[in-house]
């Protein structure tokens, strides 16, 4: 069984097509830049060099049209016949209330999709375009909707309440929603089988460390509170975004600057690690312009460093105690600085920090010594195959 999944962006669409029965990659790949100028498709055979073809891609339609091309190509290509595509998943980042896990495509989910498109007014649209456009290039094929939100619909009410009047939760659905569901799953399970232990009895912290960044509390296998809360500028501090603010500063901001949108892009755009350091919203120059003596870089690094610091020691309390730590995505699989740092001082929660196995860059390893009471793992995050095997799941019952 040949599972086709797609993470669709308002320009871009990116792409794996595994085979399920071993659950093996075989083919990847990006389209770019749809619908602007210097639009090109990058496809890549397992094992082979990528193939790369620049042409006008105007739409999502056309975009899903080279995907499937270039997967039956004859030289670049991994299936002979359209018939092997037994299923596509897709990736939706905003499910709202209504969906808890990952379902079937059919016109009633669309149209959920597109309800909750004011709480994903940038990235639901496209996804919604991506489903349509699959379904218009392979009428008949399952096509199921995995959502960022969903694993995060296990936190209780008093953990994704906001201390604001209660109507605004019941008529505008304000409320802590999370993110990088896929992710926090993946990586809580993974970590399960890495210490032998059933992840039902086990309480995990998950960072997922990128340019965008959550930490959740994993507490017998769900979600029970995340830092990312309505939308994705909450928690630490991120490659361009504020994490954690007052919000008297929000409101004294609207009040010199007078423009919604103004603020939205100094949260959004210019805040976080580029916002402090000024050099970059990459921890890789951070680190390096850090390491030269440079001051601003050292406290984005701290700043970031403490924030998470403090959410593993909140949510070990919230918890009732832990029993790992796991780092993951771009900064958590390859900043062994940043790891060590949060690290640092956690003694007293049972952390034996090993620096000398902290090397590991995007690699599954194990960072604490042999009698360590919380064990700490990099684990390398794998979304795209919790969504291929939530779509096998489904496309086999469907």
């Amino acid at each position: 069984m040949k599972v086709l999944v797609l993470n669709c962006g308002s320009s871009s669409l990116k792409y794996q097509l595994i085979d399920m029965s071993d659950e093996t990659l075989l083919a990847k790949g990006l389209v770019e830049r749809i619908g602007l100028d210097g639009a090109r498709i990058k496809h890549v055979k397992v094992g082979s060099e990528p193939f790369i073809k620049e042409t006008h891609i105007p739409n999502h339609d056309v975009a899903v049209k080279l995907v499937v091309d270039a997967l039956q190509d004859p030289q670049h290509g991994v299936v002979k016949d359209l018939s092997e595509l037994s299923a596509v998943g897709h990736r939706v980042v905003h499910g709202g209330e209504k969906f808890t896990r990952s379902v079937l495509v059919d016109q009633e989910v669309l149209k959920g999709i597109e309800e909750v498109i004011p709480l994903a007014p940038l990235h639901n649209p496209a996804n919604l375009m991506g489903i349509k456009a699959v379904m218009h290039a392979l009428p008949g094929t399952p096509n199921v909707a995995v959502f960022d939100t969903a694993f995060h619909q296990t936190m209780p009410a008093h953990a994704y309440m906001y201390g604001i009047p209660y109507e605004h939760y019941e008529k505008d659905r304000v409320r802590r929603y999370g993110f990088h569901g896929t992710s926090h799953f993946y990586v809580a399970h993974r970590v399960a089988e890495a210490m032998g232990r059933p992840i039902e009895e086990l309480k995990i912290v998950t960072c997922h460390l990128g340019n965008g960044s959550s930490i959740t509390a994993v507490s017998g296998g769900k979600s029970v509170d995340t830092s990312l809360g309505y939308g994705t500028t909450e928690g630490i501090l991120m490659g361009t975004r504020s994490g954690n603010l007052d919000p008297s500063v929000m409101i004294y901001l609207m009040e010199k600057y007078g423009d919604p949108k103004v603020v939205s892009d100094v949260v959004h755009k210019k805040s976080g690690v580029c916002g402090i350091s000024g050099v970059s919203s990459d921890m890789r120059d951070v680190e390096e312009a850090m390491e030269k003596g440079d001051q601003r870089c050292k406290l984005a690094f701290d700043m970031l460093c403490y924030g998470i610091k403090k959410y593993i020691g909140a949510y070990a309390a919230a918890m009732g105690g832990i029993d790992a730590i796991v780092f993951t995505a771009g900064i958590g699989e390859n900043s062994d600085l940043v790891r060590e740092a949060v690290c640092k001082d956690l003694e007293f929660l049972g952390v034996k920090f090993d620096p000398s196995k902290n090397k590991a860059r995007g690699k599954e390893a194990e960072l604490t010594t042999p009698d360590s009471k919380v064990k700490v793992y990099v684990i390398p995050t794998n979304e795209e195959l919790v969504i291929a095997r939530d779509t096998k799941e489904l496309a086999l019952k469907g």
